[in-house]
């Protein structure tokens, strides 16, 4: 069971949200850079949407020609 939390997406939905591979999420939060820190409920990291919007923000979507 996933857990839900009012204002906080699992890894597939923040993948979803910011149009990003879950793989890209993963390494993106392992890099230690600008990327949103989850919050972990056990071993499910559970990333802020505000930060996330926030964070697409500094870092638009590449368009590919």
């Amino acid at each position: 069971m996933t857990a839900t939390i009012p204002g906080y997406l699992t890894a597939q939905q923040a993948a979803d949200h910011l149009g990003i591979s879950i793989k890209t999420v993963y390494n993106l939060n392992g890099q230690h850079g600008d990327f949103p820190t989850p919050l972990h409920v056990g071993r499910t990291p559970l990333w802020p949407i505000d930060q996330l919007d926030a964070w697409r923000e500094r870092h638009p979507a590449r368009r590919r020609p």
